[in-house]
């Protein structure tokens, strides 16, 4: 389950896989997981029954009634006309989200349990991709952001020079894992069905199946979302976040957390700016609100402006990590001999 939006993983798919962990988070806290068929949905509630019906009269005399958990703050205001232009906040209790029937509390045990089984995959992915240099991004946006186009065009540019893999999410089809194979690299596709982001066990166990090689590139196309993906580490280096100039330039304040945990943000699609009304400073000077440290390039698939600089700085992220497995693998040579020095030292 999402700590988001609670969104099902009951149906997740892996291509070639029937198998799929899934994990309950219990009253008490504590977490289990199993593995179950895909195709079969899982049905498992431990959560009592916490919550109550309150009802609201209109001025008109009309009442209308909704549940809400008992220990949480509950947000209803039907206060002077001039409320009616303030926003309903939703976010500001102490899980920063809403759910009926769930009282903040509750939500915040649910979230600390799904992310803390969540990390534990991701530091083991991480592990696993240092070992062996893999420099691995994951790439997040709303759908229609050209996510896609872009990475078929990255990978055209690198794979002469990089090995490059790519895991694909979508919730259905396996239509751009079929195009990113098109370009000659191996991609796996991951389905999520009900669900609206990649999690670190979806991911290892897709990466098992790429048998990644040693100082190679695997480059993670997120679900179409700006929410969900932002709380789930997938053991990646960096997250990249695209975003189109045919979205709004206030996306970066409108989703914060997701610009927030994002290390780049590639502005896509600036071939279209002369057709349409989109400020450019403006969406950067919004990014940076929100995370002063994001670096920005400017993109297009199409007429290939701002490539040089992303897959440079792709390209130089990919000889870090493996310069970073060379001097771990140094070191546990070092620590080898030393070791056999000892041992041969106390024989004599």
């Amino acid at each position: 389950m999402c700590n988001t939006c609670g969104c099902g993983e009951g149906d997740t798919r892996v291509e070639g896989e029937g198998l799929h962990e899934h994990s309950h988070v219990h009253a008490d806290g504590s977490v289990h997981s199993h593995l179950h068929e895909h195709a079969g949905a899982h049905v498992h509630d431990d959560d009592a029954d916490t919550s109550h019906e309150h009802a609201h009269r209109h001025a008109d005399g009309t009442v209308h009634s909704h549940p809400h958990g008992h220990d949480g703050a509950h947000l209803h205001d039907h206060g002077s006309a001039e409320d009616a232009g303030q926003p309903v906040h939703y976010g500001r209790g102490a899980a920063g989200a809403h759910a009926p029937g769930l009282s903040q509390a509750r939500m915040v045990k649910i979230e600390q349990g799904i992310l803390a089984k969540n990390n534990e995959h991701a530091h083991r992915n991480r592990r696993g991709f240092l070992d062996h240099g893999v420099f691995v991004l994951n790439l997040v946006s709303s759908p229609g952001s050209g996510k896609t186009t872009l990475l078929v065009r990255s990978i055209d540019a690198l794979k002469d020079r990089l090995p490059v893999a790519v895991i694909e999410g979508d919730q259905e089809t396996s239509h751009d894992a079929e195009r990113i194979r098109a370009t000659g690299v191996a991609a796996v596709q991951i389905n999520t069905g009900k669900g609206c982001h990649l999690d670190a066990h979806m991911v290892g166990h897709a990466a098992e199946r790429l048998k990644l090689p040693e100082n190679s590139v695997l480059m993670i196309e997120n679900v179409g979302n700006l929410v969900c993906p932002s709380s789930f580490d997938l053991g990646e280096a960096h997250k990249v976040v695209v975003l189109s100039v045919t979205e709004g330039e206030d996306k970066p304040l409108k989703y914060p957390d997701m610009f927030h945990a994002a290390d780049v943000m590639l502005l896509n699609k600036v071939d279209l700016l002369p057709y349409l009304s989109f400020n450019v400073p403006l969406t950067i000077e919004y990014a940076r609100r929100v995370n002063p440290h994001i670096r920005v390039i400017l993109t297009s698939a199409v007429t290939g402006e701002g490539l040089d600089e992303w897959l440079g700085w792709v390209e130089a992220g990919a000889r870090a990590a493996r310069v970073a497995r060379e001097e771990t693998v140094s070191a546990l040579r070092r620590r080898v001999a030393e070791l056999e020095s000892q041992l041969a030292s106390h024989r004599d």
